[in-house]
């Protein structure tokens, strides 16, 4: 038996920078609503916050679905 381990390093690097861009994203994503909830509560209009937490959230929700895609396929 032999192992590729170049494939294996690149296989763990990919899988090490997805997961911190996925986690990265979802993070933004909460902070937007922590914003929102923050201008709400002071009265304002936090628009913005909110419709980019939103798009944080629904591009953590592609990319699942896209690795669901890979594994089905």
């Amino acid at each position: 038996m032999k192992i590729d381990w170049a494939a294996l390093g690149s296989v763990f690097g990919v899988s090490l920078v997805a997961t911190v861009a996925l986690v990265g994203l979802f993070t933004l994503g909460v902070v937007g609503l922590g914003k929102q909830e923050e201008a709400a509560a002071k009265g304002g209009s936090a628009a913005l916050a909110r419709t980019g937490a939103y798009a944080c959230f629904a591009l953590c929700a592609a990319a699942v679905a896209y690795g669901i895609y890979l594994i089905v396929a």
